[in-house]
Parts: structure tokens; sequence; C-alpha cells
């Protein structure tokens, strides 16, 4: 049983606003410490499930949050970026289950620090029309590879978000949003114990339930940026195409419209002031 785990850090226990989780953050210190002690629950979660291996990727931001030196022994970590396949790193067919920890809701939802990839640069996104954001980009995408995601931490909204693209998914809220910047948090300690225990009882379900196909069929990835530079220069790019001024298109594999708007958000950033931070 191989386990995968993809790490963000918005929808960690006691984080609520932009000082937590970016670099240079008066508390963004404490944010790492808090993150890697979301991730080591899940960690133990899945071990005790059965799990004999466990990858993490450090899927936010500069991709150097989580603190090695504190990291569960047990768990194999991708650190740093570029990343071709980003907050996916590492992930194929031989994994059995994906779990995502610390994930936030999507842009123009009332979730904490909601928002898709880029912050206020992306102000939608759709997958053969289907509204999402991160969530359900990672869910698509494992699930094209063949694996289902197991669980998911994060606020409410978040877990709300993740249930809507499969019930199957357990869920395990570490706060409750008030709105964008506050929450009511459950304590850490409870928290945690819910994070692994929504780990084990994932990955025992993964186990046991029928895989998602491993699929190459063709799907339509729409992108709405708030700059029409963006969008006008992401056309140059063979196989993408404009829907209006500031939505581009393009069709392909899931997995490969997921590595193709990694790019799209290198050359957005090149663009613009804003630096993805997932």
């Amino acid at each position: 049983m191989q386990v995968y785990i993809s790490a963000d850090m918005e929808g960690v226990t006691g984080l609520v606003g932009a000082q937590d989780v970016q670099i240079g953050g008066q508390d963004y210190q404490h944010g790492r410490v808090m993150m890697t002690e979301d991730v080591n629950a899940a960690v133990r979660g899945a071990l005790a499930a059965g799990a004999t291996r466990v990858l993490v990727n450090d899927a936010h931001g500069s991709m150097r949050n989580l603190l090695v030196d504190q990291m569960h022994p047990e768990a194999e970590l991708v650190r740093g970026k570029p990343k071709r396949m980003g907050m996916l790193e590492g992930l194929d067919g031989d994994f059995d289950a994906v779990l995502c920890v610390g994930y936030h809701s999507r842009a123009g939802a009332l979730g904490v620090l909601s928002h898709s990839y880029m912050g206020h640069e992306i102000e939608d996104m759709w997958l053969d029309d289907r509204p999402m954001g991160e969530i359900g980009f990672a869910h698509a995408t494992a699930a094209a590879l063949g694996v289902p995601v197991a669980m998911l931490s994060g606020d409410d909204a978040a877990c709300d978000e993740v249930t809507a693209w499969d019930a199957q998914v357990v869920t395990a809220p570490v706060k409750y949003a008030r709105d964008r910047f506050s929450a009511r948090m459950r304590p850490a300690t409870e928290a945690r114990k819910a994070i692994a225990d929504a780990a084990t009882e994932g990955v025992r379900r993964a186990g046991s339930r029928s895989r998602p196909p491993h699929t190459e069929a063709a799907a339509t990835l729409a992108v709405r940026w708030q700059s029409a530079t963006v969008a006008s220069q992401l056309e140059a790019i063979p196989g993408v195409s404009l829907r209006d001024s500031r939505t581009v298109e393009v069709a392909g594999a899931v997995p490969q419209l997921y590595r193709l708007f990694g790019v799209f958000m290198r050359v957005a950033a090149s663009l613009t002031d804003q630096q993805p931070y997932c």
C-alpha cells in the first residue's frame, strides 16, 4: 500500500491569514510548524492503515515549507521547485491513495484563504465546464492516473468542495470559516486526531474500493484571468485558444493539462507582480 500526500498550507490547523502562510509573514515560521504537524498526523494515519510507503509533496508556494528535521521519520519528502507536476509532483499509478492535507476552497468560495493557485490573478477555472479550483483539479488528475483521492483536510468549505466532487473522500475539517480571513478553530490536538483518523479511514477504504480507470481521454480546461494580457500571451501556446478576452481554453488528457497549467502560471507570473502560491 503506497500513499501519496499533497500538502498545502492555507487549510492547515490554526492558520487564517497571509501572515500565516507567506514567506516573510510575521507568523509564517509558526505556520510551518503547524503545517508539519498536520502532515505528520496524516502520515501516522496512513501507516496505521497499513501503508508501506508514504511520499509527501510540499505543495505550497515556494514548496519549501515543511520542516525537514521535524517530519515523520517514515515519510519521504519532495521539496522545492520547479516541479513539472507542481502540487502533484511524484504521483503516478503505482500509488494506492492520495491524501490532500491543508487544502482550501476555490476562488470565489467563502472559505478560509480561498483562491485558485494565484490569489487574485485567476478569477475562475473549469474542467469540461465544471467549475473547479485546486481541489477539483487534483481530484481529476489523480483519477486520470488511476489513483483515488482518499482523504482531505482543510476548513469546512474545502471539505464540502471535495465531497461535491467525490462523496467517498473522507474529510477532516480543522476549522470552520467565518469569512475569508477568519474561522472558528478546532483545538490543535483534536484537529490532528481528526486528520490521523480520516487518513486511516480513507486509506482503508481505498484498499477496498474500485480504483478509477487510468484514462487518456480528452477534457477541456478553461481559465479566466484577471488580466487580458495574460490570456493574450497564453494564446501563443499551440492548442490554446481564447473564449473571450480574458479566458483561455485547451483540450487534452487531464494529467497533461495539469502539467500545462503549470506553464500557464509561470507565464502569468512573468507578466504580473503575483507569484503562484497555491
